[in-house]
């Protein structure tokens, strides 16, 4: 049958999520695919373009192009950070996840660097401090059985910190409860946040970092912990590869 490209993809896509096409398994070559649907080998390269766009696959060499493994990661919302995980229990919010989604995990899943940096605009905004002023950055990377999955960076005013588990730069969580015990400990205790979360295409060096395929746009995320007085104790800013997680909320829909 003769069809446009657009129309091609439609198929192809319909075609890898009804199954026909296993999850890392390797589309028919191109030449194949134009003599099945009576198209031209250019019309199904752009066909391919769109679903490489779309996140669905990713051309890999020597294999050709391979449909994308999808089993995101559960991105827990407001339970992840529930104060019977870290309070009343040890586990930090990056576990949750893993848990909630039947991963195995290890401390070291999470790397850090820890080091005293000036506030940029947006941090120092966050946290009511003069840009420039010197700040805590507690840097993240985050795997899942040797994949990256994100990175997050949490900031702190040095007075709230300093000598704590959270400028610890050793691999893992600040300690038994993570930081938001240890900001507890310190009579800092969180109470209130605000997650504001928005979607662009990464940067070369995060498209790097995440080991992100050509195409795929990542998730970043805003984060403002609140004492009960309302005084912000971190700020954070996380840079999530978008086919990696899934974002479930689970709340009391407000009167």
């Amino acid at each position: 049958m003769g069809t446009g490209y657009r129309e091609l993809a439609a198929i192809l896509r319909d075609a890898i999520q009804r199954g026909d096409y296993a999850p890392d398994t390797t589309l028919p070559k191109q030449d194949e695919l134009a003599d099945e649907y009576d198209v031209n080998v250019n019309t199904v390269r752009k066909a391919v373009g769109v679903l490489e766009a779309e996140g669905l696959v990713t051309p890999i060499r020597r294999r050709g192009t391979v449909v994308r493994a999808r089993p995101p990661m559960k991105r827990l919302g407001k339970d992840r950070y529930a104060k019977s995980k870290w309070k009343y229990g040890d586990t930090v919010a990056f576990v949750a996840d893993r848990e909630a989604s039947g991963r195995d995990w290890k401390p070291t899943d999470q790397t850090q660097t820890v080091a005293k940096i000036e506030a940029d605009r947006e941090v120092a905004d966050a946290l009511g401090v003069i840009v420039g002023s010197p700040v805590y950055e507690r840097a993240r990377l985050v795997k899942d059985a040797g994949q990256p999955t994100h990175v997050l960076a949490s900031y702190y005013r040095p007075a709230d910190v300093e000598g704590t588990p959270i400028v610890d730069p050793t691999p893992g969580p600040a300690g038994r409860g993570g930081g938001f015990l240890v900001l507890t400990l310190q009579g800092l205790e969180p109470d209130t946040m605000t997650e504001t979360f928005y979607a662009r295409m990464p940067t070369p060096d995060e498209a790097e970092q995440l080991e992100l395929p050509a195409g795929e746009p990542v998730m970043v995320l805003q984060r403002r912990t609140y004492t009960e007085d309302g005084r912000v104790v971190e700020f954070a800013r996380g840079v999530h590869a978008a086919s990696r997680f899934s974002w479930t909320y689970t709340f009391k829909i407000p009167d």
